[in-house]
């Protein structure tokens, strides 16, 4: 469950004009802030990504506080300047802000958790907002509540950690530190894992230990211990486990002994880059899949297989792209970066046919199973790029696609993806988006093409984080000439 939190401090207003504008003359000479230096200033927003907006001098000149809550009066070191920005790491919080709490427990990957979470919602839809105002060019986006995540802790089901070295050179079990590909934060309470996921962790660390393992040395490339991957079924109780390392002989066989997870698998590498689904990967105890329930479904999920983080909130998601897509049974729904096929199979109970693309053979694999296992006839998963083959999965189908639901990348949909989406003519497509700031401006080019931007709804799937997931409904507004596909 959540754990409420008081505000620290009466707190301020979100900026004291007279004070910061005084303050920023004095500091933001001509030549601006240099690295080293350090700047009293009141922060003013949350930028895309997290961090906290500043100004200073006459001209504004905007400074990134990382750890800064909007309303905070803070002192901060300038740690990279560009020519019109500068980027700073928190040294104090001299006034905190009223929408500023405490941290529950130290945490690199759960910089928002010193928010407020009402406050988190606002800021996140905001920002959707403004991507799609100032990158999309949309004078007033049809833009919906976000829709609140129902866990604000412990949600995840995927934690992908890596073992590093404390100051003391002791062994330690957590994630990077922000902008260090070297250097390894420890967790002692993984606050975003379940409680069963945090006591695995704890016991892979007492194994470690016990047994006198070095962490692999990112700089100089020495050491055994990398990674250790962990995913787990919230509804079924499956739980899978992957201790990656360089080769070496190691006791994975005592360590599956002390975790009693539904599989356990060792990945041996000699990579230099920070993956996890590189080397030799041997089955050590149990099996190599686990499996989840969503939307009533049941899904087989392969240790490298896509699958939405938060459990919980996909089905909320699906609910939101089920409801845009609007089906009435009668339509060819194409389900584009279909992954393990979470979103087609949900859709193939209300449609006539389901057509899914995904680069990655072992998530088509997946996606094939699991259709069997849901004795779904209607859905059909192939595996190429979408920039190339979405022509020739339309020439699958028995009729023209009506619905194509979209599930890109961070990067969003390149220019050759969307050409092919506009020459498909689909009635609706829905745009599945982690990534605001590239929804807002393939959103524009769709329009563009004949599409209307007609509803968009933020979801939040990963409270305590800035990441935002948002939905979208393009509805073509100019008519498609007939394709040999519709006579089908």
């Amino acid at each position: 469950m959540f754990e409420e939190r008081e505000p620290i401090g009466p707190g301020q207003p979100a900026v004291e004009q007279s004070v910061s504008e005084d303050r920023g003359r004095r500091q933001g000479a001509k030549s601006g802030p240099r690295r080293g230096d350090e700047l009293e200033l009141a922060v003013e927003a949350l930028a895309f990504g997290g961090a906290g907006v500043a100004r200073i001098g006459e001209g504004g000149f905007v400074v990134f506080v990382r750890g800064g809550v909007p309303g905070d009066l803070v002192r901060a070191r300038v740690v990279r300047r560009k020519r019109s920005f500068a980027e700073a790491e928190l040294v104090e919080v001299l006034r905190p802000s009223p929408d500023r709490v405490e941290p529950l427990a130290a945490h690199p990957g759960a910089p928002w958790q010193v928010i407020r979470y009402e406050v988190q919602l606002r800021w996140k839809e905001l920002q959707v907002r403004d991507a799609l105002e100032r990158l999309g060019g949309f004078d007033q986006p049809p833009l919906e509540p976000i829709v609140p995540a129902h866990q604000r802790l412990r949600y995840r089901n995927k934690l992908e950690y890596s073992f590093g070295s404390d100051r003391d050179g002791r062994l330690v079990l957590g994630f990077h530190r922000r902008g260090r590909f070297d250097e390894i934060e420890g967790v002692e309470r993984d606050i975003l894992a379940s409680e069963r996921v945090d006591e695995l962790r704890r016991a892979t660390v007492e194994w470690a230990r016990e047994a006198g393992h070095e962490a692999y040395d990112r700089r100089a490339h020495r050491g055994v211990l990398r990674n250790l991957v962990v995913r787990e079924g919230r509804r079924t109780g499956d739980l899978s486990v992957r201790l990656v390392s360089s080769p070496a002989e190691l006791d994975v066989a005592g360590l599956a002994a002390r975790l009693r997870a539904t599989g356990v698998l060792w990945t041996r590498t000699q990579a230099l880059a920070e993956v996890t689904d590189v080397g030799s990967t041997e089955l050590v105890a149990g099996r190599p899949w686990i499996e989840e329930q969503l939307c009533g479904l049941r899904f087989r999920i392969s240790p490298d297989s896509f699958f939405q983080t938060n459990t919980e909130m996909a089905e909320e998601l699906y609910r939101v792209v089920l409801e845009y897509a609007e089906l009435d049974g009668s339509e060819t729904v194409l389900d584009l970066f279909c992954g393990t096929g979470t979103i087609g199979l949900t859709m193939a109970l209300e449609a006539r046919e389901v057509l899914g693309l995904e680069l990655d053979e072992r998530a088509v694999a997946d996606a094939i199973q699991n259709a069997k296992l849901n004795a779904i006839d209607n859905a059909r998963f192939f595996c190429g790029d979408v920039a190339d083959a979405l022509p020739e999965l339309v020439v699958e189908a028995t009729r023209r696609p009506s619905v194509a639901v979209v599930d890109p990348p961070r990067a969003g949909l390149s220019r050759r993806m969307l050409e092919h989406l506009v020459r498909i003519g689909a009635e609706r497509i829905v745009y599945v988006s982690c990534n605001p700031t590239t929804l807002a401006p393939n959103a524009r080019l769709l329009c563009e093409s004949g599409y209307e931007l007609e509803r968009v709804r933020p979801v939040d799937m990963f409270p305590q984080t800035p990441h935002i997931e948002c939905v979208a409904l393009l509805r073509r507004r100019t008519p498609v000439p007939p394709s040999p596909a519709s006579s089908r």
